[in-house]
């Protein structure tokens, strides 16, 4: 591997403040995806187990795959998921919809070994490159590296932020941009007033609490993101495979079809 066995690159970008761009696979399916994330220059990807069908063994393989070009790959999964695919390849894993303190607790007992925790050890596994190790230090070095992220994606768990970032052993707080704006009642408006107030809320919990920040769903807008990076945001989902398939293609239809036109191709 080409960094330290079990080594996670965002975790350890984040406790430095760094920033932690990441690349979101929602309809690919084969591990080259990782080799492309990488040679794009992300840091990390998280692959979104929510909103397609991507299997869980799918996922496995382009865990394993990012973990031999370096990046952190990280899933986007339900709790009862998540243990499985931290056993799987996964270095960190997000978890949608958590509104309070006790759903962000019930996401560390799920994924962190005892005492911390009540996550189950399997023994070596992929993030460790299969290194043989006592079970002590499986243990405390899976509980070291393992990223933890709780998305923050109603009102209800804005008004929460302070309670969840309180949690021991929750790393992130990152806003699901989308969704929140969408249970708001005004969708895809993210430089909404309340929109912003939210993403402040979320901020000052984190800087309060020691957590970093992430945003998700947020894109092509320089000078908002900007105003992010400035509030504190360190981990950003900056595009998936999807929108980059439809941007390049689309610039390369429209550029295309004007040449087209211009040389009256298809006239009489």
């Amino acid at each position: 591997m080409p960094t330290q066995i079990g080594t996670n690159i965002a975790k350890q970008k984040l406790a430095a403040n760094d920033l932690v761009l990441c690349f979101g696979v929602n309809q690919l399916r084969t591990p080259n995806i990782a080799m492309i994330a990488a040679a794009c220059g992300f840091d990390a990807l998280y692959i979104d187990l929510e909103h397609n069908p991507t299997s869980l063994e799918t996922a496995a393989g382009i865990c394993v795959a990012a973990l031999g070009v370096g990046l952190t790959p990280i899933a986007r999964v339900f709790l009862p998921d998540a243990a499985r695919i931290l056993d799987c390849g996964a270095q960190g894993v997000m978890i949608p919809h958590v509104n309070n303190a006790a759903e962000a607790r019930a996401i560390v007992e799920a994924c962190r070994f005892a005492p911390s925790g009540h996550r189950s050890a399997a023994g070596t596994i992929p993030s460790l490159g299969y290194a043989q190790l006592p079970q002590p230090e499986i243990c405390r070095r899976l509980n070291n590296e393992t990223l933890l992220i709780a998305m923050i994606e109603t009102p209800e768990a804005v008004a929460n932020a302070d309670a969840i970032a309180a949690v021991e052993g929750i790393d992130t707080l990152h806003i699901g941009s989308t969704d929140l704006s969408t249970e708001m009642g005004i969708p895809g408006d993210y430089k909404h007033e309340r929109m912003r107030t939210a993403y402040e809320t979320i901020a000052s919990a984190a800087k309060k609490h020691g957590k970093s920040m992430g945003v998700g769903g947020v894109r092509q807008d320089v000078d908002f993101e900007s105003w992010l990076l400035k509030l504190g945001v360190r981990y950003l989902t900056s595009g998936s495979d999807t929108l980059y398939i439809l941007s390049g293609g689309r610039a390369d239809v429209k550029q295309i079809r004007e040449v087209a036109a211009s040389a009256s191709v298809g006239k009489p």
